[in-house]
Formats: structure tokens, C-alpha cells, sequence
């Protein structure tokens, strides 16, 4: 049987290699070419492209500030691709329709509204087409359906991970003695607020000077937190959360009040993201990273809500084990974000 697994691992790993050569062989990466208002504002998505060079070879960048848009569309001329980062939406449309033309691949940086009307169904009225956005959320049988299998999976998780929540919370009391769950008011679906449950994995009152993100090599992380954090077992407890409605397994993660204030006061849309119950997983947590932006997570979480499925459920809870491995999901934020968290709390409380 050791044999057997040593064998198929490999195969697996030959396999893989071998894929991956053929296909990108045949599918050499397109010579592409950014478009861009602000280079300060899209080098951090032309940086992620420029990792994965085996796809996305980002050959030139070009501002909107610099160049007039026809001059922009006679350089795209000598390109395969077009990265369209965020610029004006007229611009945005005049170089879709150009690339179009020209039979160019375009990969678009969307607004949320372009993530609500791209899931939208085409209709036809008479002799006119039109795009049909139902904007409903889930349907009642989605809900249903949704609520049965997060009460009989968080029991079987409850029962599953006993063990472990045990040992995790004696192993906090002994560390210093405070107390073994963190209780944090969070927003979910319609605004409504609860208090989530997780172990406790920093030093007791650490937010005694107002919400501050978590940072690399953050000293309020006890040594049972250094533990726990990375592999996701602080938020156990939510197990619980989910067995008595106010979570689900899937979902937008649920922010702090502190949070939600901050970013929907700079992306009015963000509470759009409160349509459906908040979750233990979601696309935001598998796709994106601890550190992502909040515009960023707002966007997958708009794709996930629109794109519903139960098949989308299972899939995401499926990649969250995957996750658990990857050091980059749990990257912490840096002292420009706490910095920026700061100045909204003051604001907050001189408002208030």
C-alpha cells in the first residue's frame, strides 16, 4: 500500500508536469499591453499578472494621463492582449469597442456593477434585446436547502472537532490564564449584528487602542495563536455561530462594525455584500488573501452572491482545506492599512 501511494504520487506529480508543459506550449503566453489612469493604483494588479509569466506577459504600460485614446488604440495594435485596468468608463467602453474590432483579447478590472449586469439573463422584447438583472438574492428553496445542510454539517463538525476545541482551549487557559473565546460584533445579512465566536489567539484587551488589523509578526499573537491562526482552528468555535443561524458554512466573511463603516464610507457599495447570511468560508477567503483589499473582497463576493449554486457551495468548502496550506491566505496587513484604520476610528468618534 506504501508503495501503491509512493507510485501514485508520483504518477500525479509526472502527470502534472507534463500537462502543464503541453499546454503551455500550445498556449504561449499573449504579448499584452495595460491601460491605466493611476500607475500607483494598478501596479499592485500588474505586479500579480507579471507573476504568472508562463500565462500574462505584461510587455508595456500606458496612461490615460500621457497618451490621448487614439493614440492609445494605434499602440494596442502591436499587442495580443489588453489589460484595462480602472480608468473612466467611457474610455473603458471606446477601447472595448476598439479591441473588439480588431479581434484583441481584453481582460477588464470590473465595477461592481459590471459584476451584477455580467450575470444578468438576455431577454427579448419584440425586437429588442434587452439585459435582465433579477437582483433577488436566493430563492426561498436556496435558503432552505442552504439552512439544512449548515445545521447537519455543523453538527457533524461540532462532534468531529471536539477533540481538538478541547485541547485548543485548555492549552489557552494555560497560556496566560484569560479567557478561552474571543466575542466580536459582526455585521451580517440585512446589517444585523452578532457576536462571533473564535479562540482566543492574542494577548487579552489587544484592541484596547481601537480596531487595528493584524500585522506580520504582530507581538499581541500569543503562542498558542502562532499555532492555531495559520491553520484556521481559532475559528472552530463558529461551528456554533452556524448551528444557531447567525452564520452560514459560505458566505462573505462577516467584517467588524468598525470595518464596514470605514469601507462603505469609501466604497458606498460594500453593503451590498450584507444580501446573504456571512459565512465561515467563501470565494473572498479562497480566492483572495487575509490582506486583500476590501474593493477587491467586495467583488468576489458579488460574483459568489450572483453565481449561487449549491455546487458552488460544495466547491468552495472543498478548496477551504486547500487554503489551510498556503502561508500567503493568512498574510497580515501592514502599518499603512493600521495607520489608515486609526484615522477612520478617530473620525468615526468626532462625528459621533
Amino acid at each position: 500500500m506504501v508503495l501503491s501511494l509512493v507510485l501514485q504520487i508520483a504518477v500525479c506529480f509526472i502527470g502534472a508536469y507534463c500537462a502543464n508543459t503541453i499546454y503551455f506550449r500550445l498556449y504561449s503566453a499573449r504579448k499584452m499591453i495595460a491601460v491605466f489612469t493611476d500607475e500607483s493604483s494598478s501596479g499592485k494588479l500588474i505586479q500579480k499578472i507579471s507573476k504568472i509569466p508562463e500565462r500574462f506577459q505584461v510587455s508595456r504600460g500606458v496612461s490615460l494621463l500621457r497618451y490621448s485614446t487614439q493614440e492609445i488604440k494605434e499602440i494596442i495594435d502591436d499587442y495580443d492582449a489588453v489589460l484595462i485596468c480602472d480608468i473612466d468608463k467611457t474610455i473603458k467602453y471606446d477601447i472595448l469597442a476598439y479591441c473588439y474590432a480588431k479581434m484583441k483579447r481584453v481582460y477588464v478590472l470590473p465595477s461592481s456593477t459590471e459584476i451584477i449586469i455580467g450575470n444578468s439573463y438576455h431577454i427579448q422584447i419584440s425586437d429588442t434585446p434587452v439585459l435582465m438583472c433579477r437582483n433577488r438574492g436566493l430563492t426561498i428553496e436556496q435558503r432552505a436547502i442552504k439552512r439544512f445542510i449548515d445545521i447537519v454539517f455543523s453538527l457533524v463538525g461540532i462532534i468531529i472537532s471536539s477533540p481538538i476545541m478541547f485541547i485548543i482551549a485548555v492549552s489557552i487557559k494555560i497560556c496566560d490564564g484569560g479567557p478561552i473565546l474571543f466575542k466580536q460584533n459582526r455585521i451580517t445579512k440585512n446589517g444585523k449584528i452578532f457576536n462571533v465566536l473564535k479562540f482566543r489567539s492574542m494577548v487579552v484587551n489587544a484592541d484596547k487602542d481601537g480596531a487595528v488589523k493584524a500585522t506580520e509578526n504582530d507581538n499581541r499573537i500569543t503562542p498558542v495563536g502562532k499555532i492555531i491562526r495559520p491553520l484556521r482552528l481559532d475559528e472552530l468555535p463558529q461551528l456554533f455561530n452556524i448551528l444557531f443561524g447567525s452564520m452560514s458554512f459560505v458566505g462573505p466573511r462577516p467584517e467588524r462594525i468598525e470595518n464596514v463603516y470605514e469601507y462603505t464610507n469609501r466604497f458606498p457599495d460594500f453593503d451590498l455584500r450584507h444580501r446573504v447570511k456571512g459565512g465561515l468560508t467563501g470565494y473572498a477567503q479562497i480566492y483572495g488573501k487575509y490582506n486583500t483589499t476590501p474593493e477587491d473582497k467586495l467583488k468576489m463576493d458579488l460574483i459568489y452572491i450572483e453565481r449561487y449554486s449549491l455546487l458552488l457551495d460544495i466547491k468552495l468548502v472543498m478548496m477551504t482545506i486547500k487554503i489551510l496550506f498556503m502561508r500567503e491566505s493568512t498574510e497580515g496587513f501592514d502599518d499603512k492599512d493600521n495607520k489608515n484604520a486609526r484615522k477612520s476610528n478617530s473620525l468615526r468618534e468626532i462625528e459621533e
